[in-house]
């Protein structure tokens, strides 16, 4: 979609944990969000057009020497701004007013009282509420102009708002579910005070992304990885309904699939499959196994996986003809995983956006769904006609197996991961659990641990578990499986995949882990 061209609200990302679940929950209100980093230029802030601009959490005291700030002329758009935690208190600094370190630092749930009746931003929230604080630092004077709209026991300013210049500060956090008016908070901002209309429709996506799609190919070739996923498979179809023939959609079996993927992928997009793609099989398993060999660093990993890709993308590319676009699955918790767009540390590099080689033998890379969050990519995908069962597979990422095996990857590694990932998803749905477990899957750890098999000692390797719930994939918690589901899951491993005699089941939340397992 024309980006420029829809109701914006942006993200000034400070470094703080939050941030991309602040965006969420604008789009949440079908308002369309994106995440910058601080250091974008007031330039490139005013050009974007934005109806309004939310101002993150972060680590720092804004007072210090050196900590995230922005251009006090941000404040003087005409561009309604609010401040969350840090970024309040930012605000306040920037403007003229006073901050210091508390005496009592706030965190957790904390209740705060409203000051006034009639704040825009606070419009029916109940005179009393319960809020999330993290903070250490608090807002010991405000700036002219501005006026307090509610504290807390130990916070004399936990709402503060220039109602003339439409400059609001928030001393909490209404992002997350714990401050129980956020969504209400957020919304008042978003619609109320930015006046977005909130049109912002995943119908409407796929029908402009198909226009934009048309208009920027023309009468061009692309060349779309798909590798059967979700995020993949809708980009496929989207590019196949935007311009058919002018399609070319590659799979590459590297050998780090689940067990019998390759096979489902054929069955789905290949001859006799239900949509009419040019496909393409290529069997790379070999050649990825070689280059990976002795190779035990993560993220050194992720880059060969990612490179290799591209290679064989381009030597598919020359055999076909010319081919002026690749197109790629990538969504925004890739781009912000990255560290592209926001402020957040690299988590990890991406082959689709992080771990591109130097040089790539295309026009031009098109990534049709890089504005969207994964449950926003499955909409898009039923809105496409696209298999209900196909739309809610497990995700997958690029790398595949890759970054589920720790250490080195060889072809006895994946066999062993495939057999435990299998027997553990069986398990998983015959306990009619998979509708309920966001992401679920079986990794092999480098641990290898004494064990007793038969009246045999046995030396082999430690099989984790992983199961998470989650809305967005950007934060996540450790499903809860029933005891009597992980003891069957663990009997059949360690019974049925040589070379396993231990299975471990990863509690982890994101975060501070990440979903996948390296």
């Amino acid at each position: 979609m024309e980006i420029q061209k829809l109701e914006k609200i942006l993200v000034i990302d400070f470094g703080g944990q939050y941030n991309q679940l602040v965006a969420r929950r604008v789009r949440e209100n079908n308002v369309y969000c994106e995440i910058y980093s601080y250091r974008t230029s007031l330039r490139e802030i005013k050009a974007m057009k934005p109806k309004g601009i939310i101002l993150t959490g972060g680590p720092n005291s804004c007072y210090e020497s050196g900590a995230a700030s922005c251009d006090p002329e941000l404040f003087h758009l005409g561009i309604p701004v609010l401040g969350l935690c840090y970024g309040a208190q930012l605000m306040s600094w920037v403007l003229g007013g006073k901050v210091e370190r508390a005496t009592e630092r706030e965190y957790g749930k904390t209740d705060i009282t409203l000051d006034v009746e009639d704040s825009p931003l606070m419009r029916g929230v109940p005179e009393t509420t319960t809020v999330w604080m993290s903070h250490f630092d608090y807002i010991s004077a405000l700036p002219e102009g501005f006026s307090v709209v509610a504290h807390s026991k130990h916070c004399p300013v936990a709402v503060a708002e220039n109602r003339e210049n439409h400059l609001y500060a928030i001393q909490f956090h209404p992002e997350v579910l714990h401050t129980v008016e956020g969504a209400r908070i957020l919304k008042n901002f978003v619609q109320d005070i930015c006046g977005c209309s909130g049109s912002w429709r995943m119908e409407s996506f796929a029908k402009h992304a198909i226009e934009e799609i048309r208009e920027k190919v023309g009468n061009g070739k692309a060349l779309c990885a798909l590798s059967g996923g979700v995020d993949s498979s809708v980009a496929a179809v989207l590019m196949s309904k935007a311009i058919g023939s002018q399609l070319t959609c590659v799979f590459v079996d590297h050998g780090l699939l689940r067990k019998n993927e390759a096979a489902e992928v054929d069955a789905v997009f290949g001859a006799g499959g239900a949509y009419q793609l040019n496909f393409v099989h290529v069997d790379a398993r070999q050649r990825f196994y070689q280059r990976l060999k002795g190779v035990t660093e993560p993220e050194q990993k992720r880059k060969i996986i990612g490179e290799e890709f591209i290679r064989v993308f381009e030597e598919e590319a020359k055999k076909i003809g010319t081919v002026d676009f690749l197109v790629q699955g990538t969504i925004y918790p890739d781009v912000v995983e990255s560290g592209l767009g926001g402020e957040s540390a690299v988590i990890k590099s991406h082959h689709n956006v992080g771990g591109l080689p130097d040089f790539v033998d295309f026009k031009e890379i098109i990534e049709p769904l890089r504005p969207l969050f994964k449950d926003e990519v499955r909409r898009v995908g039923l809105e496409l006609g696209i298999p209900k069962k196909l739309v809610f597979r497990q995700p997958f990422p690029g790398p595949g197996l890759g970054i589920r095996i720790i250490g080195e990857v060889t072809e006895e590694k994946v066999r062993i991961v495939q057999e435990a990932d299998a027997i553990y998803r069986e398990e998983i749905a015959k306990a009619n659990l998979d509708s309920e477990i966001n992401q679920y899957f079986a990794a092999l750890t480098n641990m290898r641990s004494v064990g007793v098999m038969g009246d045999e000692r046995t030396y082999d390797y430690a099989v984790c578990l992983r199961a998470v719930k989650t809305i967005d994939f950007m934060t996540a918690e450790s499903a809860e499986i029933p005891w009597s589901v992980l003891q069957t899951v663990t009997s059949r491993i360690i019974n049925e995949v040589r070379h396993v005699n231990r299975v471990l089941y990863d509690i982890t939340s994101k975060p501070p882990g990440t979903i996948e397992f390296e």
